[in-house]
Formats: C-alpha cells, structure tokens, sequence
C-alpha cells in the first residue's frame, strides 16, 4: 500500500511543478496578442458561432428608417500558396505582392442590414502612424458615396472585412493593403 501513495504522492507533485511552470501554460489570449500587433488589426477577429466573415467591397451604403441597407460585393483574400497558385492561374504569374491575392470570382452584390450600432473601423494616418479608428454608419455612408468624411490612409477599395448574423453586419473593418 505504501508504494502506491509514494507513487501518487510524486505524480502530484511533478504535475503541480509542471502545470505551474512555462512548460504547460496556455497560449496568450487574443486581447493580449491584439496588444502587440501594431496600431491596427491586419485581420478581423474570428467570428463566433452562428456568425461568419467575410471580404470584399462596400458597393452602397443606404439610410432606411432607422438602419442601413448595404450592398457588398464578396471576393477572396488569399495568402500563401494559396495566393501565389490563384495569380498564376489568373494572370500567368506566381508573383503576389505582400503575399496578398484578392480573387474577385464575381461581382454580384449581397444585401446586408447594417445597424447604427455596427462597430466600424477604417484606416486613418494622424501622423502617429496608421490607425484603426471607429467611426460611425453614416459617416461610412458618406464615404461610400463620395461625400465629406475625415481623410482616410487608403481609399476604401482596399477592401474590408465584416462580420454578419444571419443578415446583418454587427462590424466592419477596413483592410490594410501596402
């Protein structure tokens, strides 16, 4: 009897060792790998269960009652392998610049419900270096169609990314393309 309590005794005490050292520590959590990337997000979070994410274009942006009504165009941002063998079979070249290949398959435009609630960040430079800076829908809105809206790091062709529920984007996030 006495070398079984020996036995557990000792694998308690290498597992109290063990989970307390480096060894069996949990990854950093995404606040914290959030905090040392740099002033802005280069992909949107994952998104949660019954929800998705996708790329693509803000085509329009329209005031309907209390909400807006978006057309957005999909399209595919690829990377790696994935990225280089898309241009060559598009353009006759491997070549990707910064590893980023945006394959736009087709241009038919998806209706989506955006509340004045969305959570909306778009690229901003204020001499600090490039920001992800929250603005609201309708000033999203005005840049869509062209009108007055602050100055923006690059035109919002570089594509975003949103987050929908069934029908409607809870947020939308410009995409950074050197």
């Amino acid at each position: 009897m006495k070398p079984v309590l020996a036995t557990l005794t000792a694998i308690a005490i290498a597992a109290t060792v063990f989970g307390s050292s480096r060894l069996l520590a949990t990854p950093a959590s995404a606040a914290a790998v959030a905090k040392q990337q740099s002033g802005f997000k280069l992909l949107p979070p994952a998104a949660p269960a019954g929800q998705m994410t996708l790329y693509g274009h803000v085509k329009t942006l329209t005031r309907r009652g209390g909400r807006f009504e978006m057309q957005f165009d999909p399209a595919w941002f690829t990377t790696g392998v994935t990225a280089s063998r898309g241009a060559l079979q598009n353009t006759g070249s491997s070549d990707v610049p910064n590893d980023n290949y945006v394959v736009e398959e087709g241009h038919r435009l998806l209706t989506y419900l955006v509340p004045t609630s969305a959570r909306i960040t778009v690229l901003t430079n204020n001499g600090q270096g490039i920001a992800a800076t929250p603005i609201n829908v309708s000033e999203l809105s005005r840049i869509v169609s062209g009108g007055k809206h602050r100055r923006l790091f690059e035109p919002l062709d570089s594509g975003v990314w949103i987050r929908v529920h069934v029908d409607t984007v809870r947020s939308l996030d410009q995409q950074y393309r050197p």
